[in-house]
């Protein structure tokens, strides 16, 4: 359950940064003020899908350790 559990929770935050990059890339391509808003979305992104991909390492490593 711990192992399904984790990989839920990282395809919901693999989601979530897809999700925030593309809205942040057609906000940025309507308003003059894009770059500034990109970067921050980019980073939020990273961060995001770095919870996304430990996530679905922790589970890897639960399921080997059965």
């Amino acid at each position: 359950m711990r192992v399904l559990w984790n990989q839920f929770i990282g395809f919901l935050f693999l989601v979530l940064a897809a999700t925030v990059i593309t809205s942040a890339m057609r906000r940025s391509n309507d308003t003059g003020h894009g770059s500034a808003v990109l970067v921050a979305a980019i980073l939020f992104a990273v961060f995001l899908a770095y919870f996304g991909v430990t996530s679905f390492l922790r589970a890897r490593r639960i399921s080997r350790a059965r």
